[in-house]
């Protein structure tokens, strides 16, 4: 096919081979981008064989007749089959078309035939050899042509595909014309330049094909960057909608498509469904319509997880049951109120109201009935605060705040207080109706910012209303300075427990006919600033705050030595707080000591005995180990004569309110009662708070066996002695040091201890 061909042509072949070897350089970076798509491999694949045929060809006039010019020649036949082979697998990539298993049989064979006839001398077997021969490319040439025109057939041919279809009908006409005329300089010529057209054809639609993908790349590149951006905001808009908003402007700008719109809906358990559409239907390419997938999805996710934050935050500051802010959203809201009134130099009120009758609702009727009255309470005070800037809020089991920005002045407090108060009487429970009790403490500007303390003041001040008869309080100066007063005695309490500053004084408790001390009672006393505190001013509060735990464990121990250093039989008063401790027993026993118990009475009050659900086991424990149990202040409870009969109890200890009503008949009659009751049980009696000679022969001739009281004996840091003193007690010879013996000469229910060495 290769003849005789001008220079200038060999000159443009040359030319042209470099310049698609060139762009095949290009082609190789397209497919190993990102994107490598098969198009990209066939057209780098058929310009490769492109530019070795017009390599082929330019080389072929550069040589002489011979071995490599007949090579050449091969060479350049066979290329030009593979171009027409490659022309398949290449349409169908790149433009797309039916199967080409079959039409790769019909063209392959014949080429390989047409290769394989190139040895063998035809003119010797065949007349028509070049018929033969032009058939085994012409008809190959035609499978391929025919598959090009059935694929480009199924497409819309765009600028540059119709390019490459007149490009290769010019080279397919220069091809057949040069096979047609192979004898002829002018077929020679077709069959040099036939090439030529479909490769710039080639190369203009690869560098076309080269350009869009690096558009695309750029494109995926963009649409990977929104959808980031998409998914950082969705951390911090917080609003579905306009989240939804900014996925549809990103959509619009990637894809150039202004009518890409958004849809957002919910469906079943808190779920969302986002769609991106475009409303003018423009077909987007398949990964077009992934990337709007993509930024769907993120709005969806992102809408169902602040649904989620949402109902997290209502539970975690809302009250479950009447659907107020609980005691976190309160202290929240309060410490907010306060900084802004802090700044704007106004003043906050906290309105603390306790349901009274709640715990008897619930007892009697049910926590159904209890939680009603909950929910109608609730109600109310939303109603009764809707025309002020209030928050109302639910803090605690029974009670209720309400936080009042920019507070009026103390008196419309007051009567604002008192509204709540009167306004809310539920008598859905009974005949007591439900009322609420209301204590007020306000936040005046340069106040400490402290949302505890203005919850405390309210709270006590709601304290105090519930011991007036009126039932609201504001925590006023005089209150104010009470509280102080306690925070200070708190302060100073905790202080003489850690530094030890609790001793313990010794009342005598004397026979009642004789009037020989046979025990003492270990009182604790407090040393504050030089001189003793008794109990009433501070016990009250050592109970509240658990002080009493540690101070009933030190007047404990003193009882103890007391007991090595008098020679006498103690007394030590527990406080229920004690005994409610899970190891009471073992402090109490590590206080005492393992020895010397039934020289140790411990006194309890009535009320504590029966409302301590632990006392009982303990002091039942004590009492098997020797220790005598005494009911301290008796008379003065609401224990039943049966309840009584079942407990723990050695002793009855007469309350010295009945003592100094001895004056009177009801009086004298009570005792006798206790001295019966006693009498029946198998008590003994302790008559406290004699004053009076006359008391004390009352309650002698009673039957009362021992007494005490200031007439007797004042309470002591040294052993107290009043009326004949004890006998010197004798220590029997070889007993051992230290156990007790009952002293012969005085009276027997007395126990002595030895002196110990």
């Amino acid at each position: 096919m290769l003849g005789s061909v001008p220079t200038w042509v060999t000159v443009l072949q040359l030319l042209a081979a470099g310049l698609v070897g060139g762009f095949c350089a290009l082609q190789w970076l397209w497919w190993r981008g990102e994107v490598r798509p098969a198009s990209a491999a066939w057209s780098l694949a058929w310009s490769t064989d492109m530019a070795l045929v017009l390599l082929a060809g330019g080389l072929f006039a550069l040589t002489t007749p011979g071995p490599v010019r007949d090579a050449l020649v091969y060479a350049h036949a066979l290329l030009l089959a593979g171009f027409l082979i490659i022309a398949i697998p290449a349409t169908r990539a790149i433009a797309g078309g039916p199967r080409i298993r079959y039409w790769l049989w019909a063209a392959i064979p014949l080429f390989t035939a047409h290769a394989v006839l190139w040895w063998v001398p035809l003119e010797r077997y065949v007349a028509d050899h070049d018929v033969l021969t032009a058939a085994l490319l012409l008809v190959p040439t035609a499978v391929v042509v025919s598959y090009v025109v059935a694929a480009l057939g199924r497409i819309r041919l765009t600028g540059f595909d119709s390019l490459l279809v007149i490009a290769g009908a010019a080279s397919l006409s220069l091809f057949t014309a040069g096979v047609l005329w192979s004898d002829h300089p002018v077929g020679a010529l077709c069959s040099a330049l036939g090439s030529i057209p479909l490769a710039v054809g080639i190369e203009l639609l690869a560098l076309n094909r080269l350009r869009l993908a690096q558009d695309e790349a750029a494109r995926q590149h963009r649409m990977r960057d929104a959808l980031a951006r998409l998914a950082n905001a969705a951390w911090y808009i917080k609003d579905a909608d306009a989240l939804l908003l900014s996925a549809r402007d990103e959509a619009r700008t990637i894809l150039g498509d202004p009518s890409v719109e958004g849809s957002l809906r919910p469906i079943a358990r808190d779920r969302f469904v986002s769609e991106l559409y475009s409303a003018d239907e423009v077909d987007h390419t398949a990964r077009a319509r992934a990337f709007l997938i993509d930024l769907a999805q993120i709005v969806s996710a992102a809408a169902e997880r602040y649904q989620l934050s949402e109902r997290l935050h209502t539970t975690a500051f809302t009250d479950p049951l009447t659907r107020l802010p609980n005691r976190r959203a309160v202290e929240e809201h309060l410490l907010a109120m306060l900084e802004r009134a802090n700044v704007e130099r106004t003043r906050v009120s906290l309105a603390y109201c306790d349901l009274d009758g709640f715990k008897r609702v619930n007892d009697s009727f049910g926590h159904a009935h209890g939680d009603a009255l909950l929910v109608r309470a609730a109600e109310y005070l939303r109603r009764a605060v809707a025309d002020l800037d209030a928050h109302v809020g639910r803090v605690g089991g029974d009670e209720f705040v309400i936080v009042v920005a920019r507070a009026p002045e103390d008196a419309h407090l007051v009567a604002i207080a008192r509204e709540i108060r009167e306004g809310f009487v539920d008598r859905h429970a009974g005949s007591r109706p439900a009322r609420l009790t209301v204590g007020v403490a306000t936040w005046q500007p340069g106040d400490i910012v402290d949302t505890d303390a203005l919850i405390r003041h309210a709270d006590t001040a709601m304290l105090e209303a519930k011991r007036s008869r009126s039932g609201f309080r504001v925590f006023d100066r005089e209150l104010r300075q009470r509280v102080e007063a306690q925070r200070h005695q708190r302060t100073a309490l905790e202080h003489a427990v850690a530094d030890g500053r609790f001793t313990a004084h010794f009342q005598p408790i004397v026979d009642a006919q004789t009037l020989e001390m046979v025990q003492v009672e270990a009182l604790a006393r407090w040393q504050h600033r030089g001189r003793f505190v008794l109990p009433a001013e501070w016990l009250d509060l050592a109970e509240e705050s658990g002080l009493i735990v540690p101070i009933g464990l030190e007047i404990l121990r003193q009882a103890r030595r007391a007991l090595e250093r008098f020679q006498m039989p103690v007394s030590v008063n527990l406080a229920a707080r004690q005994l409610a401790e899970v190891d009471a027993l073992e402090q109490i026993e590590t206080a005492w000591g393992g020895a010397f118990w039934e020289h140790l009475t411990l006194e309890i009050t009535e009320s504590a005995l029966i409302q301590t659900s632990s006392a009982i086991p303990v002091l039942s424990e004590l009492r098997a180990r020797g220790a005598r149990i005494a009911v301290d202040d008796f008379g003065t409870g609401y224990s039943s004569l049966a309840r009584m009969s079942r407990l723990p109890v050695d002793e009855l200890k007469i309350d010295r309110s009945f003592v100094r009503d001895m004056g009177t008949d009801r009086g004298r009659g009570v005792v006798r009662a206790i001295v019966a009751l006693a009498s029946t049980h198998g008590l003994s009696i302790v008559a406290e708070g004699v004053e009076t000679p006359v008391q004390l022969t009352a309650l002698a001739e009673m039957g009362v066996t021992r007494v005490q009281g200031n007439f007797l004996g004042r309470p002591a840091p040294s052993l107290p002695v009043r009326g004949p003193r004890p006998a010197t007690v004798r220590t029997p010879a070889r007993r051992p040091v230290g156990v007790p013996q009952p002293n012969s000469a005085q009276d027997d229910s007395r126990l002595v201890v030895p002196r110990t060495v």
